[in-house]
């Protein structure tokens, strides 16, 4: 399965794939990027299994990396794992197609409760 995660962090970034290799999703081909922008780059070149985005990023945020893909016609499961989970964010969310918003901070138990409905 191939994985994309989007995070100007790259620290946030490194967490998320340890969470996700915690979570017993270590098989996972990981691919990461540091914006928005460089993520839709990405989505177009590689097609991913799964997009896992921060949603405040430079250049194209989290949401707008989404919108985009969806108008582009990409279908690709995306999902938010951000450090705001208002009610306002997963209306948002939701409404642009995102499968799921997980709010930091974050545990491998919360990654697989989270992701594992969507593997199925």
């Amino acid at each position: 399965m191939r994985v994309l995660v989007a995070d100007d962090s790259r620290v946030m970034r490194q967490i998320v794939i340890r969470t996700l290799r915690q979570a017993g999703y270590d098989w996972w081909e990981i691919t990461e990027a540091p914006d928005g922008a460089a993520a839709l780059e990405l989505a177009i070149n590689m097609d991913p299994d799964l997009v896992l985005s921060d949603w405040n990023m430079p250049e194209m945020t989290g949401i707008e990396l989404l919108r985009t893909m969806r108008a582009q016609g990409m279908d690709i499961p995306f999902g938010f794992v951000t450090s705001e989970g208002s009610t306002e964010m997963r209306e948002q969310a939701d409404a642009a197609g995102a499968l799921f918003l997980i709010a930091k901070p974050f545990s491998a138990e919360v990654f697989r409760d989270t992701i594992d409905p969507f593997l199925a």
